[in-house]
């Protein structure tokens, strides 16, 4: 199932002309395209779908919401076993 997974900032930088960051999902970390959300900053959560930010989400509910996601298995399912060493569930 494809779906869009909250993660934090943790920093942007340019790569060619595109505005790239790196992004946190609770252990794992992915490069993550925010052309379509150049206002990001780090720090901020958003919700990314393939590889790319998608909107911003405040704190309560994107923790709220991967609590939700782990609770169902989503993360095990998205990130395989890079989410499962990383985090031990």
């Amino acid at each position: 199932m494809c779906l869009g997974v909250p993660g934090q900032i943790l920093d942007l930088f340019r790569e060619g002309e595109s505005l790239m960051g790196t992004v946190d999902f609770i252990g794992v970390q992915r490069k993550v395209c925010f052309d379509a959300l150049p206002q990001v900053s780090a720090g901020e959560y958003v919700l990314v779908h393939v590889g790319f930010g998608l909107a911003k989400l405040d704190e309560e509910n994107a923790l709220q919401t991967i609590e939700l996601m782990k609770g169902m298995g989503s993360y095990e399912e998205e990130f395989g076993p890079a989410f499962v060493q990383r985090t031990g569930s």
